[in-house]
């Protein structure tokens, strides 16, 4: 029998899109407020790999991935996408949205995304939310899978992604030997 056991915390990272890019100051501010500080923000990255967002947000869209200092429970990532979608909603113009901002969190073996729409590999986590395995991680490298969002494939993307996994390895093994060291029990 497998003995139940709380998850590691994982390293929100959130990736943001629009075609203003004088948006994206607002929308940092607003996610700053709801998740804390930055760890990590990338530079502009492009986002040319689908035309699915164009009719309603415009092109050329950019992207900014970031990480945020504070470690996460994974199964709040529903209330995370939740909050994310209420920021996306304030920002519409129109009717339309201005901005994209795809939730997920790292792990050291896994990159998950968060959506409301279902499909075959994904798994429902609460409140209409499903956990997209998007990235795993073995032999030393972040690999796809047959699923993976094509921007997310991407080298830039990954080269942000294996940045932010050094960093919380080394934050999560400093944190477990301080706990060790405190002789106190893990958080």
């Amino acid at each position: 029998m497998s003995e139940p056991r709380a998850p590691d915390p994982a390293k929100l990272v959130v990736g943001v899109f629009l075609s203003d890019k004088q948006r994206f100051e607002a929308v940092f501010d607003r996610l700053v407020g709801c998740f804390g500080p930055i760890d990590l923000l990338s530079r502009w990255l492009p986002f040319d790999c689908t035309t699915y967002y164009e009719r309603e947000m415009g092109r050329p869209l950019f992207r900014r991935m970031m990480s945020f200092e504070s470690m996460i429970d994974p199964d709040t990532l529903s209330e995370i996408k939740w909050t994310t979608n209420g920021i996306e909603c304030d920002s519409k113009e129109g009717g339309r949205r201005t901005v994209n901002i795809d939730p997920g969190y790292l792990l050291r073996e896994r990159f998950v995304l968060a959506t409301g729409k279902n499909y075959a590999h994904r798994i429902s986590i609460g409140k209409g939310i499903y956990a997209d395995l998007t990235l795993i991680y073995q032999r030393g490298d972040f690999q796809t899978l047959p699923w993976t969002y094509p921007d997310y494939a991407q080298e830039n993307i990954l080269q942000f992604l294996r940045k932010v996994r050094k960093k919380y390895v080394f934050d999560l093994d400093r944190r477990k030997s301080d706990v060790l060291r405190e002789g106190r029990a893990p958080e």
